[in-house]
């Protein structure tokens, strides 16, 4: 069910100022500006009229800031209870001008919008409500505000009379998924506008064909969002947590953590656990994708371990949990999975406490900072041997593979020989040349292998036996 907001203090004033420019408009001869949206199923023409900036209000349901309206708490909470005052519009507009990853900085984009708008003027119409919301044009209203002022006029589409949060939610997803709309959502503002859409009953190949991709990224996007609020519950920490800007970042780790989850959990779920929380204890202390792909399910034992700081010793395994109702118990996480969660959790902790705007004391600031380094001195350790460890193992398999390709271009060659009996238009030259060159190879090869190959198998028997130059 979509949350509704009520109308705006001013709504009746923007109601009339409205239906007195579209009555003008009606009366006029002169050319009409019109623009198209989605409305309940059919295509709307809707006409556009121009209406000060300082009278309309930022859409406090705009997915396109969903995650970061939580970057600073008490202006959110305020948010929530009454989106209309002046301090929550104005947090909306620091919002929309804002990096996604970072709200304390300024989006670039923003500013190539500015200079844009500048330069060439507005080229597209907003959408409104009759009481003045925008539905569309919240990012446009925020940079028209900035460089001219609330009694500068912007162009906007006017919605019927009839709409409600219902409708200024799907309409907004529809405009904002057009090929032609230049300025995406963020990577977790997406998630939510999915989830938004699932929870609405939303069928999932309607949700897929709305986002213009496929079914199983839907169901990806579910499966990452429910991590990241798992994590964010478990961050917290001396009135601390993380919010959701802080995986904006992290969309291709995540798709890749789930790709590996999902191979891993249908041979073995415990492994897959581990490998989870291990990919996440690094992804948390900020490595990069490539070094993440070195983390498996036996990364602590073999690796991290032997490296970690004292204070993070392994924990027992859990007794098991018992059944309400029936006086059983069942088999409880592991000693090894209840180790990297509780790792996981120190980092998540350490995180919360230190982030930027954290009301922690300085000095619990500092111990968390330094309990960062140190782990990410650790982890940075283990992925270098884990690294290590794969480059040695690519090399022991690159000869086989080598040999295994060839043999494969033997296999083609077969039947490259067939067809040209029929045609009879074999370069018998040629192939002979071609023969003369692969002895020699393997002559140098089988000479190789002897010096190489400690206890020969069946083929490295044949191919000593075969090519005496190796005796």
């Amino acid at each position: 069910m979509t949350k509704g907001y009520g109308p705006p203090p001013d709504a009746e004033e923007n109601r009339a100022l409205v239906r007195s420019r579209l009555d003008e408009i009606a009366a006029g001869d002169g050319p009409r500006e019109s623009f198209t949206v989605e409305w309940r199923g059919a295509p709307e023409h809707l006409e556009v009229i121009q209406m000060p900036v300082g009278n309309l209000y930022y859409n406090p349901a705009t997915h396109r800031i969903r995650a970061q309206s939580g970057h600073e708490p008490k202006r959110a909470e305020r948010l929530a209870d009454d989106p209309w005052s002046t301090d929550s519009q104005e947090y909306l507009d620091h919002l929309l001008q804002a990096l996604p990853a970072n709200p304390a900085r300024t989006d670039p984009e923003f500013d190539e919008l500015v200079a844009s708008l500048k330069e060439y003027g507005q080229t597209e119409p907003g959408l409104i409500t009759h009481e003045g919301v925008l539905v569309n044009g919240n990012t446009r209203r925020a940079a028209l505000m900035q460089l001219y002022g609330p009694t500068h006029t912007m162009r906007v589409a006017v919605l019927p009379p009839s709409c409600h949060w219902q409708d200024i939610a799907a309409i907004e997803l529809s405009l904002q998924l057009r090929k032609e709309h230049r300025r995406d959502y963020s990577y977790i503002n997406r998630l939510l506008a999915v989830q938004e859409l699932m929870e609405q009953g939303t069928p999932l190949a309607v949700i897929a064909a709305t986002f213009r991709t496929t079914a199983d990224r839907c169901r990806q996007d579910q499966w990452v969002l429910a991590r990241i609020e798992s994590l964010i519950q478990r961050s917290e920490a001396a009135g601390e947590r993380l919010s959701l800007v802080a995986f904006e970042e992290q969309a291709e780790k995540f798709r890749e953590l789930h790709r590996a989850y999902v191979k891993q959990h249908a041979v073995n779920p415990e492994k897959a656990e581990l490998l989870l929380e291990n990919r996440l204890a690094a992804m948390l202390l900020g490595f990069a994708k490539t070094d993440v792909r070195f983390i498996e399910h036996d990364f602590r034992d073999r690796y991290l371990a032997k490296v970690l700081p004292a204070s993070e010793t392994a924990t027992e395994a859990s007794p098991g949990v018992t059944i309400p109702g029936l006086g059983r118990a069942v088999k409880g996480p592991s000693a090894a999975l209840r180790a990297a969660k509780a790792l996981t959790d120190a980092v998540l902790h350490a995180k919360a406490v230190s982030q930027l705007g954290s009301t922690t004391p300085q000095e619990v600031i500092a111990e968390a900072q330094r309990e960062i380094e140190k782990l990410h001195k650790a982890m940075d350790e283990a992925i270098s041997d884990a690294g290590r460890q794969a480059r040695i193992k690519k090399r022991k398999q690159a000869a086989p593979a080598r040999l295994t390709d060839a043999g494969r271009d033997i296999e083609q060659c077969v039947t490259d020989l067939v067809m040209s009996r029929a045609s009879r238009s074999l370069d018998e030259e040629a192939f002979d040349d071609a023969v003369t060159d692969l002895r020699q190879q393997l002559d140098k090869l089988a000479i190789e292998v002897k010096r190489t190959v400690q206890q020969p198998g069946d083929g490295v028997t044949w191919l000593l036996e075969s090519f005496g130059k190796a005796h």
